[in-house]
């Protein structure tokens, strides 16, 4: 009889073991399942996050470009021309301004 107690008792052991066992890893998976959703929204963000900054990197690029087109354009005669005609009313000997009564 105490040979089949023992084996009864160890066998309760045993199971309680393997329950044990199995409620440890099934907290394992759902505080790794939980923590994985958070880093996926996380990615999300990041993403687009990315998206927009390299949008931006195109937008300040072009408008980089756009500056140095207007600097190069700043020092032409042209330039000087149109800013001596338009702020200073400065016109070329012979030239003739016409302009609007309506104003």
């Amino acid at each position: 009889m105490a040979a089949r107690a023992r084996y009864k008792r160890r066998r309760f052991q045993n199971r309680a073991g393997i329950v044990w066992a199995s409620i440890v890893v099934l907290i394992l998976v759902t505080v790794v399942s939980i923590k994985s959703i958070g880093l996926l929204q996380k990615a999300r963000e990041y993403q687009a996050k990315e998206a927009q900054l390299t949008q931006q990197i195109e937008y300040e690029t072009q408008r980089t470009e756009e500056i140095a087109e207007f600097e190069r354009y700043t020092e032409t005669r042209k330039y000087i021309e149109d800013t001596a005609k338009e702020k200073l009313g400065l016109v070329y000997p012979g030239e003739i301004i016409f302009k609007n009564t309506d104003d």
